[in-house]
């Protein structure tokens, strides 16, 4: 029995926090970020006009299409130069972005939120699509940024769900950074990786990660295979995990090679897309490497900032 739950909970990881994001045997990295949560000051600095977004430092309730969604925001906003909004992974609240946040938000305005279904923010009424995630983004993209250029960094899901927003909102988005993102065809993916023959653990991981794609999931979110769409010629950095599946018997290196192919594909998103390989970390790349994701994201902003110029 023992041997079972401990075999269940490391599946658990590996589905969730391997190929998706979901589940709560997230990496231990990522749990230990969550007890440091950054205690920003709480709410409180007057609000700028609509133009330029809300001016608050802290984390406060918004109200977007009828429901309570929770935001941080700190650092100060410089001209011209974009709010940056970072994007949690599936079954994570905006508390796992706490570390990345207080680095940046000393060079730059930087905001997180909770979606539908996670930390802080309201449960969704029912499935929710892209469509309806994207709703969200744009009212926490209103009320944080106004009129201001946006450079969304998403991890997992959060990033799957900025590459999906990013080519219908080409006049905000002007800069992404996917942090090991859900690749754009999962189901297929994780399909083709494990056939239907695969018995066992393996077959679990993939009933699992179906499942999960299909809206079993804390926002009962539809994750739904797409091709990728280009965004524009903004600058996009692509960072991918190093090591994940070596859990998986048998199909960990299918699962690694689909998982790289799947990231490769996220450069469709724009000729200016640039990839690499976070050495020594697993899927929570900005725990394990923040030295890297600070350093992508800083880049990219400088990059959109400069373009705004010319």
């Amino acid at each position: 029995m023992l041997k079972t739950i401990a075999v269940a909970t490391t599946f658990c990881a590996v589905a969730g926090a391997g190929i998706v994001g979901y589940g709560e045997a997230t990496a231990p990295a990522a749990q230990a970020q969550v007890q440091v949560k950054v205690h920003l000051e709480t709410a409180s600095a007057a609000t700028a006009s609509h133009g330029h977004g809300d001016s608050f430092s802290g984390t406060k309730k918004i109200r977007v299409g009828g429901y309570s969604v929770n935001v941080s925001c700190s650092g100060r906003s410089v001209a011209r130069k974009p709010v940056v909004v970072l994007m949690a992974g599936g079954g994570d609240g905006l508390d796992t972005m706490g570390g990345l946040q207080k680095t940046l938000s000393k060079k730059a305005r930087v905001c997180s939120y909770d979606r539908l279904g996670e930390g802080e923010s309201d449960q969704p009424d029912g499935t929710q699509t892209i469509d309806d995630s994207s709703k969200i983004l744009t009212g926490v993209l209103d009320r944080v940024a106004g009129d201001r250029p946006v450079v969304l960094a998403g991890h997992s899901l959060g990033g799957l769900i900025a590459a999906r927003y990013a080519p219908d909102h080409r006049d905000r988005v002007k800069g992404l950074v996917l942090m090991d993102a859900t690749i754009p065809a999962l189901t297929a993916g994780v399909s083709k990786a494990i056939p239907a023959s695969a018995t066992g653990m393996a077959a679990e991981l993939r009933d699992q990660t179906i499942a999960v794609n299909e809206g079993q999931n804390p926002e009962k979110f539809i994750i739904a295979d797409a091709e990728v769409r280009s965004a524009g010629n903004i600058p996009v950095q692509i960072i991918r995990h190093e090591s994940q599946y070596a859990e998986v018997p048998d199909y960990g290196p299918a699962l690694e090679e689909m998982w790289a192919e799947g990231q490769d594909q996220w450069r469709a998103l724009s000729g200016r897309s640039r990839i690499s390989v976070a050495a020594g970390s697993g899927h929570y790349v900005h725990v394990d490497r923040p030295d890297l994701a600070v350093k992508a994201i800083q880049r990219v902003t400088a990059q959109a900032t400069a373009h705004s110029h010319s």
